[in-house]
């Protein structure tokens, strides 16, 4: 026996439509991820997957402002770093002008242009230590300083002062400091230089009397106070043709005078170099040939400014060439310790662009392995994709020819 099954026309024509539908839904999907170039085109495609690129993108936009940020720092430390550049060439054509200010054989007027000129030099150097970056603040303004960090010279004491908060401000892991510590480079502090000046009464000519630069033997024990040292005595030593001399040194600050020191006897005919005991943590040498009442005061620098200054004044207003040998002498090793200071202080600049340089190479290859995870979160594999629109495309096309073939059967077509 032959079984008849009848399918309703109507049902047919719904499933078909539904089915066709589908294809095309899907081809069309697949067509929008094509043409995007994405696997994920709305969170609804792939939840997961868009929430992994999604913290990519983020971390990306991240990176790139952190850049952004490294990139305006960098420029303030460059601009701090040919700051210092500027400072150590005048530093260092100040230093020229006074060894050749120390020169005997010139005279009182040349060492007045010499003097003249460093002073010049000296205001230059005020005017680059106050430097601002392109947004109007200061360069080398420490932790926060007022828009001219370095104020002076001052008619009180000291000369010189720093208009703000001394220290380096630290660096992140991703960024630098904008500002550096000028109170390190340009102003003295006597526990941390131990730089200071001597200074000699007036020797008349004939005789000489210098000191060498104070030097520090131990600075936890520099008071920064001031000294001076006075020669009580200079007569005949106990055997012929030797002298012998005596001293005190008297804190100014504490206005405490030490016992008088008695100089070993030392060839009347020879200058002597006298080493100087009873100053905390300084040494001292006065070299030449002392006499009673002669003195040597010692007082705290402030500033490289101010060494600068005193040495203007000390190599105008020379009497004669041991006062400016003495001058110069003192300068010199002031000006010695600020080039140290400003050298330090490039460097650690120079080390800050470098570290620039290193967190833009580690946020680039960061920046690639976030695009890289968000490429395989939601970017489309292109070959697979042409793949599975093909795949779709020839589906689509042979149900809608199976439906048209279909649509034309009927049961008049076989009844006669």
């Amino acid at each position: 026996m032959t079984n008849f099954y009848r399918v309703g026309t109507a049902n047919m024509y719904d499933s078909t439509l539904r089915n066709l539908s589908g294809r095309q839904a899907t081809l069309v999907d697949l067509q929008e991820k094509l043409t995007a170039g994405k696997r994920v085109v709305r969170a609804s495609d792939d939840p997961v997957g868009a929430a992994q690129a999604e913290r990519s993108l983020t971390r990306i936009t991240r990176i790139q402002t952190e850049q952004r940020a490294l990139e305006v720092q960098r420029n303030a430390v460059a601009q701090a770093e040919s700051t210092l550049g500027d400072a150590v060439g005048l530093v260092q054509e100040i230093r020229q002008l006074m060894v050749a200010a120390g020169n005997g054989g010139i005279k009182a007027e040349d060492r007045t242009t010499y003097a003249n000129q460093i002073n010049s030099l000296r205001e230059q150097l005020t005017e680059v230590a106050n430097r601002k970056d392109t947004n109007g603040m200061p360069l080398l303004g420490a932790l926060g300083s007022a828009l001219a960090p370095f104020l002076g010279p001052q008619s009180s004491s000291p000369s010189y002062a720093f208009a703000g908060q001394p220290g380096q401000a630290a660096s992140t892991g991703n960024g630098l400091t904008s500002t550096l510590d000028g109170h390190s480079a340009f102003m003295f502090e006597p526990q941390r230089d131990g730089v200071y000046t001597a200074d000699v009464s007036t020797i008349p000519n004939g005789r000489t009397l210098t000191t060498d630069a104070a030097r520090a033997t131990d600075l936890s024990q520099v008071t920064g106070d001031k000294y001076q040292i006075t020669f009580t005595a200079v007569g005949a030593g106990a055997t012929p043709g030797t002298s012998s001399a005596t001293y005190t040194v008297t804190n100014l600050t504490t206005n405490v005078t030490s016992a008088p020191v008695t100089v070993p006897d030392y060839p009347s005919d020879k200058p002597v170099s006298i080493a100087v005991s009873g100053v905390p943590g300084l040494a001292l040498s006065i070299n030449g040939t002392p006499a009673a009442n002669d003195t040597v005061s010692l007082q705290p620098s402030d500033s490289l400014f101010g060494s600068i200054d005193a040495a203007v004044k000390g190599i105008g207003g020379a009497i004669n060439n041991n006062a400016a040998t003495q001058a110069v002498g003192q300068a010199l090793a002031a000006v010695d310790k600020g080039l140290e200071r400003l050298h330090n202080l490039r460097g650690y600049a120079g080390e800050l662009l470098n570290r620039a340089d290193r967190i833009t190479g580690d946020q680039s290859s960061r920046a690639i392995q976030l695009e890289a995870d968000r490429s395989r979160a939601e970017d489309l594999d292109m070959v697979q994709g042409i793949s599975d629109f093909q795949t779709a495309q020839v589906g689509y096309e042979a149900a809608l020819k199976s439906y048209a073939q279909v649509q034309k059967l009927s049961l008049f077509n076989f009844i006669g």
